[in-house]
């Protein structure tokens, strides 16, 4: 039986998102169940594999009719072994869950970080479409990132790399989740842009922020700073400004070591697009090493939404 089709698993704290892709990374059907994490790894896993089946069935294909099963999943992951070595959101620490997975289907089963898989899916399907090196970062709760080099997910020799996020930005600077000071991280994420976006408006009571949230910087979100600079409010031009020079930092850092042939960004944050993406493009074209003399990538946004995950997963059987 001819293997036209390929499987990929999104595996997230709160939902697994399962998806059917043929040949072109055209997604034939998708599914969604809860994660429950209170079942552990083997109930969770059980669930993932009823999601497939139930998919599978939906499309009327078999089994047989598969290249394989990529997983995407949080946390720090073995690739070669299949391994979760650390999940916090699922509380997991050294889970097999390629192993668990193959105890429901006969088919190889690829493994590899949740913000890789992403990254891959952009490569095959999306913004990166047809290119060979492609870095993406993720701007959410934390930085994310995941690298592709002449078309495969960059893993490094150990499980644990291509942790962008962590990687050092101001020395002795902002505490990060991680337990370092200074990472990109705690500058660059959603939630440092809202860390700094409270922080003025509470140095700032005229602020057009607290404007906009009547008061209760609980509501502040990562919106709220680019409505406020929209209306002229200085205070918050001056949170932007900030926070689009430490992103374009981190993001010059990234091109001097990969210098790839795309640099994408994803994340809520990004709905803003060219006014966010603008000043930070000058400043990367301005700043990576030896200026426009070399190729320097335009940033831009990725475009497979929530389904780049699934989608590069898919894409680990290729």
């Amino acid at each position: 039986m001819e293997k036209k089709y390929k499987i990929g698993i999104d595996l997230g704290g709160t939902g697994i998102k399962v998806g059917v892709v043929d040949r072109e990374y055209n997604i034939l059907g998708k599914h969604a169940v809860p994660t429950v994490v209170e079942k552990g790894a083997k109930g969770i896993i059980a669930d993932m594999a009823g999601a497939v089946k139930h998919v599978l069935s939906e499309l009327g294909i078999q089994e047989e009719e598969c290249v394989g099963i990529g997983i995407g999943s949080p946390g720090m992951v073995d690739s070669t072994n299949g391994v979760v070595v650390f999940a916090g959101n699922l509380d997991w620490e050294h889970e097999n869950i390629a192993k668990l997975l193959g105890e429901h289907f006969d088919l190889p089963i690829k493994l590899s970080n949740d913000a890789n898989c992403a990254t891959l899916g952009e490569a095959v399907a999306g913004a990166a479409k047809g290119l060979k090196n492609v870095v993406l970062i993720t701007l959410g709760t934390g930085v994310g990132s995941g690298i592709v080099i002449n078309g495969k997910i960059f893993e490094g020799g150990h499980a644990g790399a291509t942790e962008a996020g962590h990687t050092l930005l101001v020395a002795d600077g902002e505490q990060c989740t991680c337990g370092r000071k200074g990472c990109f991280e705690a500058y660059c994420s959603a939630t440092a842009l809202i860390r700094d976006t409270k922080r003025a408006a509470k140095l700032h009571p005229e602020s057009v922020i607290n404007k906009l949230v009547n008061g209760d910087l609980d509501k502040v979100n990562g919106k709220v700073p680019f409505d406020a600079a929209l209306e002229g409010d200085e205070v918050a031009k001056e949170v932007l400004a900030n926070y689009e020079r430490y992103l374009g930092e981190g993001i010059v850092n990234l091109i001097d070591v990969f210098r790839p042939d795309s640099f994408l960004v994803s994340g809520g944050i990004c709905n803003q697009k060219n006014v966010l993406l603008d000043p930070v493009n000058e400043f990367v074209k301005k700043n990576c090493f030896a200026g426009d003399r070399g190729f320097v990538p335009e940033v831009k946004v990725a475009t497979l939404g929530n389904d780049a995950g699934m989608i590069g997963a898919a894409a680990l059987n290729d």
